[in-house]
């Protein structure tokens, strides 16, 4: 899309008075973009929403657009408009909004088009791929105004809010420790020959902002995520989650120091990212020292503290992050395969937190039970009350809480690719006294996939 377009549509929204949304009977018009594993759980919950319609859906994949038009279709929703070229969505006025479920080398850079095009933005975790990304997001959405939510579902948790505030008022003492666990069962992606592109698949699209590379199966649909050019490791897939909710818990922001080290052990195959890292993050905030630990692994594993697979309650089924995970992955056996949340210990007890929207603490030396509960939310119908009321403060995962929490994700994949500890200066968002690591904050972009500089 033509710069000078967007930039057209954007003051024109900038100039409004007030919000096109100002009566709860407005209907606010999305598209989908990106209409893989994640997008059936963005079509699902658009279609609970009130006077909200989807709209448009957008793919770079013919058999994904119509895998989207058939869900919809089932749903008993009228078909929406389809787009291939998501710089042909974005011209289209009549959309107010866009939710945006691609692979993450995109997300940076579709929702600073969105802003720049006037509309309201729904992106996926982590919203940005790069550390330079993480900050040119949070301009854009500042600049033109926009509402931007992370896909962080589990903020918009009432237990785990609770959860949060009850630490903040003082339920396991002074915290200093906080440990996320990504538990996840993942086999091996095996190797796959290059071949030609699918029928139906504008791979150059596809590719956007990355290298372009040969196509293989294997760097596409889903296993992108294990490919250090479009993906950031199961840390910023899975993991990311249990970060933001780590330093959520904590109350921290940036880290001043931070530590990984892991592999890619047991299998012989295409993945470039490590499927087993322990991430250290130091934190000296508000006269305040405390840690984060981060641990992921792929294969069996135990759980930990009330930290571990389980049948999912049906009030934690609209928000758990499980549509991460996989065709083929195998059945749920006797012993958990799964343990996904977080636990943070106090001078005064510990409380855990798993991704079902739910919360268990343990107070004193005799370890009694203390407050509990469970109970999810709707993340996207807080972002939709923030595309009417126009209040960025209402949102739970607004896009600078997002950002935040993926530069622990970058720094720590920095640091693990680079096999030493980096010390991070959040005044000058730098690493100090390392060329190499600061070098990493960003990538030579492919034209005309280009996340600019000035937004």
């Amino acid at each position: 899309m033509d710069r000078r377009n967007f930039l057209i549509s954007s003051a024109a929204a900038l100039g409004a008075s007030a919000s096109a949304f100002g009566s709860p009977s407005d209907t606010i018009q999305v598209a989908v973009v990106g209409i893989g594993g994640r997008a059936r759980d963005h079509i699902s919950s658009l279609s609970r929403q009130e006077n909200v319609k989807i709209a448009a859906i957008c793919d770079i994949d013919d058999s994904h657009i119509a895998n989207g038009l058939k869900q919809i279709a089932n749903l008993n929703k009228p078909a929406p408009q389809t787009y291939k070229d998501v710089r042909k969505l974005l011209e289209d006025k009549s959309i107010d909004a866009i939710t945006i479920a691609t692979p993450n080398h995109w997300h940076t850079l579709i929702t600073i088009w969105a802003c720049q095009a006037g509309k309201d933005v729904y992106v996926e975790k982590p919203c940005s791929y790069n550390m330079f990304e993480a900050k040119q997001i949070v301009a854009a959405a500042r600049k033109y105004n926009r509402m931007v939510q992370q896909g962080s579902q589990i903020r918009s948790s009432v237990a785990v809010e609770d959860a949060v505030q009850k630490m903040r008022d003082g339920l396991i003492g002074d915290i200093y420790l906080s440990r996320g666990l990504c538990f996840k069962f993942r086999d091996t992606i095996g190797r796959k020959p290059v071949e030609p592109v699918p029928a139906g698949v504008d791979y150059d699209l596809w590719t956007g902002p990355s290298p372009m590379h040969q196509f293989t199966m294997n760097r596409f649909h889903y296993n992108w995520h294990w490919f250090w050019d479009t993906g950031n490791g199961d840390l910023g897939n899975q993991g990311i989650h249990e970060i933001d909710i780590a330093r959520w818990g904590l109350g921290v922001k940036y880290p001043t120091k931070v530590s990984a080290i892991g592999g890619h052990f047991m299998f012989d195959d295409d993945q470039e990212t490590p499927n087993t890292l322990n991430c250290a993050f130091e934190f000296n905030e508000n006269g305040k020292h405390q840690m984060m630990e981060f641990e992921v692994r792929h294969w069996y594993s135990n759980g930990e503290a009330s930290v571990h697979d389980k049948p999912r309650p049906a009030s934690a089924r609209p928000m758990a992050p499980q549509a991460d995970t996989p065709p083929g992955a195998p059945p749920r056996g006797p012993r958990a395969l799964n343990s996904i949340g977080n636990l943070f210990y106090g001078s005064k007890g510990y409380l855990a937190v798993d991704s079902y929207s739910s919360y268990k603490s343990w107070l004193g030396p005799q370890e009694e039970p203390g407050p509990a509960d469970n109970k999810g939310g709707d993340h996207f119908a807080n972002f939709f009350e923030a595309v009417r009321t126009r209040k960025r403060e209402g949102l739970h995962a607004e896009a600078e809480e997002g950002a935040i929490s993926t530069t622990l994700v970058h720094l720590a994949n920095i640091s693990y690719r680079l096999g030493r500890t980096l010390h991070f200066d959040a005044a000058s968002y730098s690493v100090t006294g390392d060329s190499e690591a600061n070098k990493m904050f960003t990538r030579a972009y492919r034209k005309p996939f280009v996340v600019p500089e000035k937004v």
